[in-house]
């Protein structure tokens, strides 16, 4: 699928090309479709309709469930990506109406934190309601935040649905391990013509469905297995997560601008920017695109800092605390170096050793 709208693009560019190359969060060099959610959905879908008519009992009616409630935050983001006038409220309204739909079939709920304070709360009426209908939100507007580089948020997305399956075949959850291996499945189809290349976009579509899944699977496998720790999700999406919260402290705190404004001084845009325009100096339009394509590696690293610890300590509410920790701050300490031109060599020597290897040029090629 992802194929066929890469091939008819000239067709329906004026529709679902991403015309705006001018904006701060913009690097591509030329019109790109950015509806490759559009393939990521069809891949899905057809993964799990298999799965369905395989399955029996509850299982085949929460798949159902969470097919039909991530529908609509796909389908408020791909209205974005065909039309350009959704706001970013609609659209997070449209995520908390999807969390809300998925809530009432399938009853994914945040009911637990293996924290005494925290647990109390929780029993608040309304309180866990609220909690899971803001975590599902954010980390779909988070996905759609670092959505920025070629093969940045697909890569970091199917990192965190391979240590949800691992996890949920590890603790014998059918029903996850079934969803987070369609997903993986579909998005690693839509990478092959995302990376390196840009021949397609994820767009809003697709990051808020694959933002909004992953969010629902952290959901239930902590809600339908007692040894997974609720900190396990949590730390395996720490860099999106981390991204958004200190994008929204830094926009509005530090400069006094409102949270929802773009802006270019993003993580990857800054490694973009200062390590890798170092790297690569020329601006035509092949140095650009190698550029872009370099820089989503160095994030995968990032991803992963969070990522690792989660999958190895997933049952450890302790160990992964501390880990979260961590990773909090070296982001805090990677961000202030890079931003005070005083990136780490070891950075500055892969950025020059890729840039001599030329990996978008010999993948043209």
């Amino acid at each position: 699928m992802t194929l066929l709208i890469v091939r008819s693009a000239p067709r329906h560019a004026h529709l679902s090309g991403d015309t705006d190359q001018h904006a701060p969060q913009k690097f591509h060099a030329r019109v790109v479709p950015r509806v490759g959610g559009i393939g990521i959905a069809f891949g899905l879908v057809a993964a799990l309709l298999w799965a369905w008519l395989n399955a029996s009992g509850p299982d085949r009616a929460n798949m159902l469930g969470l097919t039909l409630s991530a529908s609509i935050a796909f389908t408020a983001g791909l209205i974005e990506d065909l039309t350009k006038r959704v706001s970013p409220r609609q659209r997070l309204l449209a995520v908390v109406l999807a969390a809300s739909v998925a809530l009432w079939l399938v009853g994914t709920e945040i009911v637990r934190c293996d924290v005494v304070v925290l647990d109390a709360l929780l029993a608040i009426g309304g309180v866990s309601i609220a909690l899971t209908l803001l975590g599902v939100a954010g980390l779909a507007n988070s996905i759609n935040i670092i959505d920025g580089f070629n093969g940045l948020a697909s890569m970091c997305v199917s990192i965190m649905l391979g240590a949800i399956a691992y996890v949920a075949h590890a603790v014998g959850d059918t029903l996850v391990l079934t969803c987070a291996l369609a997903a993986l499945g579909a998005v690693l189809g839509f990478f092959v013509w995302n990376y390196p290349l840009g021949l397609i976009f994820l767009g809003d579509g697709g990051a808020y469905f694959l933002g909004f899944w992953v969010a629902q699977l952290g959901i239930l496998l902590v809600q339908r297995n007692e040894e997974v720790s609720p900190m396990f999700p949590l730390l395996l999406c720490a860099y999106p997560m981390f991204e958004t919260l200190f994008t929204m402290y830094r926009r509005k705190v530090v400069r006094g601008r409102p949270m929802g404004q773009p802006d270019a001084t993003h993580l990857h845009s800054l490694i973009y920017r200062r390590l890798m325009r170092w790297a690569i100096g020329r601006d035509d339009a092949a140095n650009l695109l190698r550029r872009n394509s370099m820089t989503s590696p160095y994030l995968w690293l990032v991803c992963s800092a969070s990522a690792v610890p989660a999958l190895l300590c997933w049952d450890n509410t302790g160990l992964l605390g501390m880990s979260l920790l961590a990773f909090c701050l070296l982001y805090l300490a990677l961000y202030r170096a890079i931003v005070r031109f005083r990136t780490p060599r070891v950075l500055v020597r892969t950025g020059e050793h890729w840039a001599a290897e030329d990996p978008v040029s010999k993948s043209a090629g």
